[in-house]
């Protein structure tokens, strides 16, 4: 049973918000700002950040409209460079993705257990079962449909946008100006090259997610119309609030002070709404929780699909059910795999570096693969598909900055960065393992 678009453009700029805002602008500007050391560089880094995602995004919308189909981070991999790539990336890409999402519902359970557990529960354990809560009953959802799945992600991304529309107005409530305007002395001195790449890599972390709309080619209706506004809709709704809730930290935390506070949502929301708004912000950033991991759970299984249907993976994960539309049983895979990192996962600072690795080569191979797609694709031209304008230049400057972010991730930690890559080398005899074992099943 093949996929039916079901998705219109609301439907898809909910999906490109929810996939871009998690957790990450509650955390990272505190990474950012001590990597910068000056307000200016900053909110410069932020804007750069903000720019150059907006060039991906756009060139993976021209992606999505010219290659429209199930699990498209996987496919446009496979099909303008080979197989055996594709799976390397997405098979990792898949494993952290999965990571991500156990680790940002142990951040968001850390926020909502004071409110919903005893003492005796506010521990790791507690935490983790909150986790495991929270992944089960959104699995639920997703089993009954598409629909329901994607009209719960409607509202919950929604609340989110009003949540961090609430933490923006606490810019009105005053601040303390005695340090906004601070700059703190560096430790040791750092070039601006090594400053421009370390602090790109949180920014492009919080910027991130809005790839995995290709993914949803064959789900949106008209996708030569729709995908590449949904992408841009939604994106333009990103960038103002980030520019937004960063400058309201600046105002109301004081940029000294938000080099050093890590609970910046619960300090924003207690200039705002008092005593109690630790239990408001607390319950909204778990909304906010399960907005990115319910998104997730529709997302990636398009990607096993995909993988499926080249043979690389075993049909059973191509799957789809008639009535629903669910891929049953490559999101119960999914969704298990969350179960199980859940009990293994460390801090979400120690998997930024080891997500981000992937995330730089798969997002710089991906857009890189517009140079080939439009080649190949030339009878779609005039069409009414989607073509991006400044072509290629913006697609050339996303893929030269990431590679850049690639290196300086590598300056960084290259102990951590060195695993990462030794585990997407090991992808290629798993691939090939894999293909064997199919060839032969068949």
């Amino acid at each position: 049973m093949s996929i039916k678009p079901k998705l219109g453009i609301f439907d898809l700029t909910m999906i490109v918000v929810s996939l871009v805002i998690g957790m990450g602008i509650f955390r990272t500007p505190v990474n950012v700002a001590r990597e910068t050391n000056d307000p200016r560089v900053f909110f410069a880094i932020w804007i750069i950040g903000g720019i150059v995602s907006i060039c991906g995004a756009l060139t993976y919308a021209e992606i999505g409209s010219r290659y429209p189909v199930a699990g498209g981070f996987y496919k446009v991999l496979s099909h303008c460079y080979h197989p055996a790539y594709g799976f390397m990336i997405n098979w990792m890409l898949l494993i952290s993705n999965a990571a991500s999402v156990a680790a940002v519902c142990l951040i968001g359970a850390e926020y909502i257990s004071p409110v919903l557990l005893p003492d005796s529960l506010q521990n790791g354990a507690g935490h983790k079962l909150i986790g495991v809560v929270a992944v089960l009953v959104l699995y639920g959802i997703n089993m009954l449909g598409i629909r329901l799945s994607a009209t719960s992600l409607n509202v919950l991304t929604i609340l989110k946008i009003l949540m961090m529309v609430l933490l923006c107005l606490a810019v009105f409530s005053g601040g303390n100006p005695s340090n906004a305007n601070a700059v703190v002395e560096s430790r040791e001195p750092k070039n601006w090259l090594y400053i421009f790449g370390a602090a790109l890599v949180p920014v492009f972390f919080t910027f991130g997610g809005y790839q995995q709309t290709i993914n949803f080619g064959s789900d949106v209706k008209d996708p030569g119309r729709n995908m590449p506004r949904g992408v841009f809709y939604g994106f333009a709704i990103i960038v103002v609030l980030y520019l937004t809730i960063n400058y309201a930290y600046y105002k109301v935390i004081g940029f000294e002070q938000l080099q050093h506070t890590n609970a910046l949502a619960a300090r924003m929301a207690e200039a705002f709404f008092g005593p109690y708004g630790f239990k408001t912000i607390s319950l909204l950033l778990f909304i906010s929780v399960l907005g990115y991991a319910n998104v997730n759970l529709i997302s990636n299984p398009r990607m096993y699909y995909a993988m499926a249907e080249d043979g690389i993976l075993p049909p059973v994960l191509k799957r789809v059910n008639s009535k629903t539309q669910v891929q049953e049983v490559a999101l119960s895979v999914f969704v298990a795999v969350i179960l199980l990192v859940l009990f293994f996962v460390g801090t979400f600072d120690k998997i930024l570096n080891y997500v981000m690795l992937f995330d730089t080569i798969g997002l710089a191979s991906a857009a890189a693969s517009l140079f080939i797609l439009r080649k190949k694709t030339r009878h779609l031209d005039g069409t009414g598909i989607y073509k991006m304008k400044l072509y290629p230049y913006l697609t050339l400057l996303f893929v030269v900055v990431y590679l850049f972010v690639t290196v300086n991730i590598f300056i960084q930690d290259w102990k951590a960065a060195s695993i990462g890559l030794s585990l997407f080398v090991a992808g290629l005899p798993l691939y090939l393992l894999m293909k064997r074992v199919n060839r032969k099943g068949a």
